[in-house]
C-alpha cells in the first residue's frame, strides 16, 4: 500500500468540502480532497440545482399567468423541464468541477476513504488499489447525509425513490406518493403536481414543521388547490406492489396507490462506513462540534456540512467550511485562533440565524427564530404580521399577489429575532433580514433603512409601522 503524508485531507467534495480545500490552500496548506461519487456532491446533482430547475418551469408559467396583458400562457412540458435539469446537472459529468479544484491547487483523488486511525485515511480506488494519506495538521470530514428510509414493512422491497431518484427521473409518474410534509415532500409536491401527475403527500404532523404555522397551511391549501391529495394525522403502517401499483397501508385503514413511491421524512449521517469506530465514534452516528467545527475529543478532526447535523442545508454547509479551512491553516500556521462568538473561525449563525428558501407555491423564506422558537429560548417577543398583498409593489408583481411577512422582535433589545416571508418572490428578500439579524440592527436605525417603491421591499417599512415605529 503507498503512504503519503499531506497537510489536510478532506473527505467528500461535494460543496461543502470544495470550500474547506479552497480555503486551505488559499492559506498555504496542501490539500487532499477525496470523494467517491461526483466532485461537487448533492448539492450539484441531486439536491438542490436539479430540484430548483425542475420547480421552476411551474414557478415561471404560474407568475406568467398572474399578469394580465401576459397573453395565453401554456402548460408546463415535463420533457424540457428535465432536460433544462440535464443541463444545469451537465449530465451527472463533473469534469469541469474537478477543473475547478485542480486549477484552484486541489489534489482530487477518487475512491471510497475510511479513517483508520489519528490523521489516518486509506482510500480504495475503483480499481481497487489502496492509498494511505496521514494528515499532517487535520482530516476534514465532509460527507453529508443521506435519506432516512424507515422501518415499515414491505417498504424497502419496493425500491422507493428517494431525493435522488426524485431529482434524477427522466419522465414524470402517473401517480407519486411522498411519504414526508418537509421541505423535499412538500418542493416535490408542488414539481410533479405541476408535471401533471396525480400526489398524494402523507404528512402525519402537517407540512414544514419548524417554520411559522402559517407557512405549511397556506402551501398545504395551495397544493389541495392544484389536485394534491394530503394525508395529515395518519401513517404508513406497510407496503406491498399489486402488479405495477405501490400500495401504501395508512394507521387510519385506507390505502393509498401509486406509480411510484418517494420517501422524505429525514436524513442519516453518511458516516456508517467511514471507519469512525477505528478513533472511538459510533458508525452511523452524527459527528458532534464544537463551534469552529471541530469533533469534540479529537483535536485533528474536523466534522463540516450536514454530517456535524448543526443546520442540515448546503448555504450553511459552506459557511462553515469557510470557518473551518481557516482555522486549520490558522492552527497548522500558529496564528491566532478568532473563536469568540461572531469571529472568523467560528460558525455562529449555526444557532439562531439560519436562513431557508423552501421553493413551493407558495414560496417560503424564513431566518432566525420561529415566535415559537424564540419563547422556548426565553426571549421577551412581539409577532409583527402584515399582509404583502397591502403592498403597491405586489400589485405590480401580480393581479392577485397574496403573501405574509412575520417579524419576530426581542422586546427587550429591540431587535429582530426572526423573520418568515410567504408569497410569490420572497426569497429574494430574505437577505435583507438575515443581516439585519445577523447585525442586530436596532430598529431605531432600521428605520432610517428605506426601502424602494414600488417594490415588496416596502414591507420592512409597512412592518415597523405596525409595531410602532
Amino acid at each position: 500500500m503507498e503512504r503519503r503524508e499531506v497537510d489536510l485531507v478532506v473527505i467528500g467534495a461535494g460543496a461543502v468540502g470544495e470550500n474547506v480545500a479552497d480555503r486551505a490552500v488559499q492559506g498555504g496548506l496542501g490539500v487532499v480532497l477525496i470523494e467517491a461519487e461526483l466532485v461537487g456532491g448533492e448539492c450539484s446533482y441531486w439536491a438542490c440545482m436539479p430540484s430548483k430547475a425542475l420547480l421552476r418551469a411551474g414557478a415561471v408559467t404560474r407568475a406568467a399567468r398572474a399578469v394580465g396583458g401576459v397573453g395565453t400562457v401554456g402548460a408546463v412540458d415535463p420533457s424540457a423541464a428535465f432536460a433544462r435539469r440535464d443541463a444545469i446537472t451537465h449530465g451527472w459529468d463533473d469534469a469541469s468541477q474537478v477543473d475547478w479544484a485542480t486549477g484552484a491547487g486541489i489534489e482530487v483523488v477518487r475512491g471510497h476513504a475510511r479513517l483508520a486511525g489519528e490523521r489516518r485515511v486509506v482510500v480504495t480506488a475503483p480499481d481497487g488499489t489502496e492509498t494511505e494519506f496521514v494528515a499532517t495538521h487535520a482530516v476534514a470530514v465532509a460527507t453529508g447525509s443521506a435519506a432516512l428510509l424507515p422501518d415499515i414493512p414491505g417498504l424497502r422491497d419496493l425500491h422507493p425513490w428517494t431525493s435522488r431518484e426524485a431529482t434524477s427521473a427522466k419522465v414524470a409518474p402517473r401517480s407519486l406518493a411522498i411519504l414526508g410534509g418537509g421541505v423535499v415532500g412538500a418542493e416535490m409536491a408542488t414539481a410533479y403536481a405541476d408535471f401533471g401527475t396525480r400526489v398524494t403527500l402523507i404528512a402525519r404532523s402537517g407540512l414544514l414543521g419548524g417554520q411559522e404555522p402559517f407557512a405549511g397551511d397556506r402551501v398545504a391549501a395551495a397544493l389541495r388547490a392544484r389536485g394534491v391529495d394530503i394525508r395529515t394525522g395518519v401513517e404508513v403502517t406497510a407496503a406491498r406492489a399489486e402488479g405495477s401499483d405501490r400500495v401504501l397501508e395508512l394507521s387510519d385503514g385506507s390505502e393509498v396507490r401509486a406509480a411510484e413511491v418517494l420517501v422524505a421524512v429525514g436524513r442519516v449521517a453518511r458516516t456508517s462506513d467511514l471507519g469512525v469506530e477505528s478513533i472511538g465514534l459510533e458508525p452511523g452516528a452524527w459527528l458532534t462540534t464544537d463551534d469552529t467545527l471541530r469533533v469534540v475529543g479529537h483535536d485533528w478532526l474536523y466534522a463540516v456540512g450536514d454530517v456535524n447535523h448543526r443546520a442540515l442545508l448546503t448555504h450553511q454547509g459552506k459557511y462553515q467550511a469557510r470557518a473551518a479551512g481557516d482555522v486549520i491553516v490558522a492552527r497548522a500556521t500558529g496564528a491566532d485562533v478568532d473563536d469568540a462568538p461572531w469571529g472568523r473561525h467560528v460558525a455562529t449563525a449555526d444557532h439562531a440565524v439560519v436562513p431557508q428558501v423552501t421553493f413551493t407555491d407558495p414560496e417560503v423564506a424564513s431566518v432566525g427564530l420561529t415566535a415559537a422558537a424564540a419563547e422556548k429560548a426565553g426571549h421577551r417577543i412581539r409577532v409583527v404580521d402584515y399582509d404583502l398583498s397591502w403592498l403597491a409593489g405586489a400589485s405590480v408583481q401580480a393581479d392577485d399577489y397574496a403573501g405574509t411577512a412575520r417579524a419576530v422582535v426581542d422586546e427587550d433589545r429591540k431587535v429582530l429575532l426572526g423573520m418568515t416571508l410567504l408569497g410569490p418572490g420572497v426569497g429574494e428578500m430574505i437577505h435583507a433580514a438575515t443581516i439585519a439579524i445577523v447585525g442586530e440592527v436596532p430598529l431605531d436605525r432600521l428605520w432610517h433603512a428605506v426601502p424602494s417603491y414600488p417594490t415588496l421591499s416596502e414591507v420592512w417599512l409597512r412592518l415597523l409601522e405596525t409595531y410602532g415605529r
